[in-house]
């Protein structure tokens, strides 16, 4: 029997998360889960988590891997929480994670907390690496540009989880001007790299942010990402797309979640340790060069 694919929306962040399972054997993964984040007043809460797991205790699933496309900037992740529940589950990442929080962990003034080797997570997987998880088979394709470590993970050599790579066609690509992205790496991640796979492999988006106000759409092809992808079809040069992407990225603000997001994700999901007064806190560094 194929795989299963369910997908949750949260309409705050435009995120999605995939719950991916066998219904035959439970073996089961998840991909981007998130913690429910409201930053007036820098509250968490556990909804979509406990949304998540009740329906993978009521599947009775076997969940081996919690997979990160990369380390997000608009979104908490609730891999750990998701670990704690699932004691055979284990976290993923590439391996360029390391590169990510030591840029970072400078920006935010290297706090002794701030993990920056990676030991974070359980598995720091490589280009074309793989896993199993029991009969479901993983491939790790990297594909740096929105970030130095995104990753998409192609299961069962069929459904490509693209994370923030690339969108539904009609919303394009993902923004190249993190530190350490680059939107010529980019090009070569998603035509040199993506747009050589089958043209009837499954895309799953890792965002959707409905342009036009059209309904949730977050499934496609490559084939279809080759015709119609607005920033990048099969035909587009390298320069067209550079220079397209440079000059999109230039006019762009910030994620509203960037420094909240990133002092946890980059930590896998781990609070900061709480100070003597029971409560955990964030640092924002302040930008002052205009006063």
């Amino acid at each position: 029997m194929a795989i299963q694919i369910e997908a949750t929306f949260d309409k705050p962040t435009s995120t999605l998360t995939y719950l991916v399972y066998d219904p035959e054997t439970k073996d089961a993964l998840v991909v981007d889960p998130l913690l429910d984040f409201e930053p007036q007043g820098a509250k968490l809460s556990k909804e979509s988590f406990e949304k998540l797991q009740s329906r993978i205790d009521e599947l009775k699933l076997n969940l081996h891997y919690i997979l990160e496309t990369h380390v997000h900037a608009d979104h908490i992740t609730s891999a750990q929480w998701i670990r704690r529940a699932n004691s055979n589950a284990k976290t993923v990442i590439h391996k360029n994670i390391t590169e990510v929080q030591q840029t970072f962990s400078a920006l935010f003034n290297s706090p002794d907390w701030f993990n920056t080797d990676g030991s974070a997570f359980d598995i720091l997987i490589d280009d074309e690496g793989s896993l199993t998880a029991g009969s479901i088979s993983i491939k790790a394709i990297h594909t740096p540009g929105h970030t130095p470590a995104c990753v998409c993970y192609l299961v069962n050599d069929t459904h490509l989880f693209a994370g923030d790579s690339i969108f539904m066609p009609d919303f394009g690509t993902g923004r190249c001007d993190f530190p350490g992205g680059s939107a010529e790496t980019l090009y070569h991640s998603l035509h040199d790299k993506l747009y050589k796979l089958p043209d009837d492999t499954q895309i799953y988006v890792g965002h959707d942010y409905q342009r036009g106000g059209r309904d949730l759409e977050y499934q496609t092809t490559i084939g279809h990402q080759k015709t119609s992808n607005i920033h990048l079809k099969e035909q587009t040069t390298k320069d067209e797309f550079v220079e397209f992407r440079t000059s999109r990225d230039s006019t762009l603000k910030a994620p509203k979640l960037l420094l909240q997001s990133l002092q946890i994700n980059c930590n896998n999901g781990v609070l900061p340790p709480a100070e003597p007064n029971g409560t955990s806190y964030l640092k924002i560094p302040l930008e002052q060069s205009s006063l």
